[in-house]
């Protein structure tokens, strides 16, 4: 193995560091002078120099209530040789972790900057779809053809069914059922009609097409909804405790997770990727790239503007009386989304509260500003009149990974070089980061 020097310059996205530069940031980072463990509400990918080391989870109702985490393997704690180590103990990155170890018995090394799955993997809606990206199939023909369209199709139906394999392993609080995707307005459902007509004649996909009448009497009394259309595929679930069974089944599978140990230094060294973490180098014969939205802009050269990070917002109400319930005519838990560029994403969840989540600030110094939350109360307030001014127990905001065409990258950028990243799910990364892992 090729050893690192004294003097070494390690390239940390487009600057050239000494390797005395990055002990000074390391040491920074492990006694805490240049890095606070408290949550920052500011933070922004695009202009943070890091994700930060052991930061507090953001306050989200999915940490409130996952109960105590499982054990991790703490921080790294000196120099190490890995076969493969993944940056980014989110959903992608357990989730490789996982299938490294279960189907080809490698037993790679994760590194997390944080806590397990401390970005958007604790941040989101919980709504696991039968999708990939933010594309309609439709739009999937009309840019790549039929035959590349029906094979996106059966990668993400596959994928969705291994999504639901692991969610039966796990103590996830699963609603089964499927999806509705509402229409905003009336003019949408003749859009909605044909995109179920393709999905039926081109990809054989069931779906069924609703009235606003309907939908409203048999499910829920949305005043916004113009109708939806119901696909079968969709499952909501604990969006941490999802996380924490995977970090389980990754570690019981042999797989390691070092949390509190951000790379600072990323060089490929006569093939072997030096790794640089507070703790230690971690030097590594491949390496995969699972960080999403919270991507340092620093971290590797080939991620540099590949994904525009967006906020969401999102809240949780207190639990619902038997009245509210009955008033909004809550009949169904499945997931549900309306038609919107920036899209409400909502379900009625097992403890008899309301979680909806949409748009949200444009840069991470404006996310504390009341006014995105007064404007998703305004939201769920015009869709169920019945809960205007009710109580919000929990509200966060999270960053959204969005590629510039709205569909994933899985990739090797290089290559001669085995670096791996998979990132810019557009909000659909539950159950699609399991496959991409």
């Amino acid at each position: 193995m090729h050893a690192v020097r004294r003097d070494a310059r390690f390239r940390v996205g487009g600057l050239t560091m000494s390797t005395s530069t990055i002990e000074r940031a390391a040491s920074g980072f492990a006694t805490g002078r240049q890095n606070d463990t408290r949550y920052d509400p500011t933070y922004d990918p695009l202009v943070s120099p890091g994700p930060g080391c052991g930061k507090q989870y953001a306050p989200t109702y999915w940490v409130a209530t996952a109960g105590s985490p499982p054990p991790d393997d703490g921080p790294v704690t000196g120099d190490m040789d890995v076969d493969v180590a993944i940056i980014g103990a989110g959903y992608t990155g357990l989730a490789t972790a996982l299938c490294l170890a279960r189907d080809h018995g490698i037993k790679a090394v994760v590194l997390e900057a944080n806590r397990t799955s401390w970005g958007c993997s604790s941040r989101n809606g919980g709504q696991g779809q039968n999708a990939s990206g933010r594309l309609s199939r439709s739009q999937w023909i009309e840019r790549w053809g039929k035959d590349v369209a029906l094979k996106m199709h059966d990668e993400i139906l596959e994928g969705f069914e291994h999504f639901k394999s692991l969610v039966a392993e796990i103590d996830c609080d699963p609603q089964p059922g499927g999806h509705f995707l509402i229409a905003h307005r009336p003019r949408i459902m003749a859009k909605l009609a044909a995109e179920a007509k393709v999905w039926k004649d081109v990809f054989g996909y069931p779906s069924e097409l609703l009235s606003a009448e309907t939908f409203r009497r048999e499910f829920i009394d949305d005043h916004e909804a113009a109708g939806a259309l119901h696909e079968p595929e969709g499952i909501g679930i604990h969006a941490l405790k999802l996380a924490f069974g995977y970090l389980r089944l990754a570690r019981a599978a042999g797989a390691k997770v070092h949390t509190s140990s951000p790379v600072l230094g990323f060089e490929t060294i006569d093939g072997v990727h030096h790794l640089r973490t507070p703790g230690g180098i971690v030097r590594a014969r491949a390496v995969g790239i699972a960080t999403g939205a919270y991507t340092a802009q620093t971290l590797h050269p080939s991620l540099r503007s590949k994904v525009m990070p967006i906020l969401s917002n999102s809240m949780v109400t207190r639990p619902l009386t038997d009245a509210e319930i009955a008033a909004c005519n809550f009949r169904t838990t499945q997931v549900l989304t309306d038609t919107r560029t920036l899209r409400f994403y909502y379900r009625f969840l097992p403890d008899r509260r309301l979680q909806i989540g949409s748009r949200s600030a444009i840069t991470g110094d404006d996310a504390p500003n009341p006014r995105h939350l007064e404007l998703l109360k305004e939201g769920m307030a015009r869709k169920f009149p019945a809960l205007r001014g009710v109580q919000i127990d929990y509200s966060w905001w999270g960053w959204v990974d969005v590629s510039h065409d709205m569909m994933p990258r899985v990739a090797q950028p290089d290559l001669r070089q085995s670096v791996f990243y998979a990132l810019g799910y557009g909000g659909n990364g539950v159950s699609y980061s399991q496959q991409a892992g």
